[in-house]
């Protein structure tokens, strides 16, 4: 049977809980895979793996984070029917709606291709007697979803 693992630091790493959760197929109801739960050790290996890859990435500048997002935005177009097979098999869809789906996930992709030119910040001159405003945008950390 199909086993999910964990993903940190670049590397598929399997679980050592010894746990899984079972991923059904939603057309049959049967047990198609099954993922690896993890431990409270292994999120904080995950969380560290983060945590020190967080100032290279934070110092790197917007132009550069937007070829990540090319290069992401390639791999979903080179990899469309695979990835619409595997949602259709979780999700219990037809092909085409499952490609209809990623392809509205590659929309979203474009619009995060773009994000440089909503990084710069703003500055505002005069914004009240002797007062100027400017922000700035920078990452907040390390976060999981």
């Amino acid at each position: 049977m199909r086993e999910v693992h964990h993903f940190v630091n670049g590397k598929t790493v399997a679980g050592t809980s010894g746990r899984f959760g079972d991923i059904y197929d939603p057309n049959t109801g049967a047990i198609q895979a099954r993922v690896a739960l993890a431990t409270k050790a292994e999120l904080g290996a995950a969380v560290d793996a983060a945590t020190a890859a967080f100032p290279a990435w934070a110092s790197t500048n917007p132009q550069r984070r937007a070829r990540v997002m090319f290069e992401f935005k390639r791999l979903v177009e080179a990899n469309m029917d695979e990835l619409a097979y595997m949602l259709s098999s979780e999700h219990g869809k037809v092909i085409a709606d499952s490609k209809g789906d990623v392809q509205r996930g590659l929309d979203v992709v474009e619009f995060a291709c773009g994000v440089p030119h909503l990084l710069k910040g703003e500055y505002t001159e005069g914004a009240g007697p002797g007062i100027d405003v400017y922000s700035m945008r920078q990452p907040l950390g390390v976060c999981a979803g």
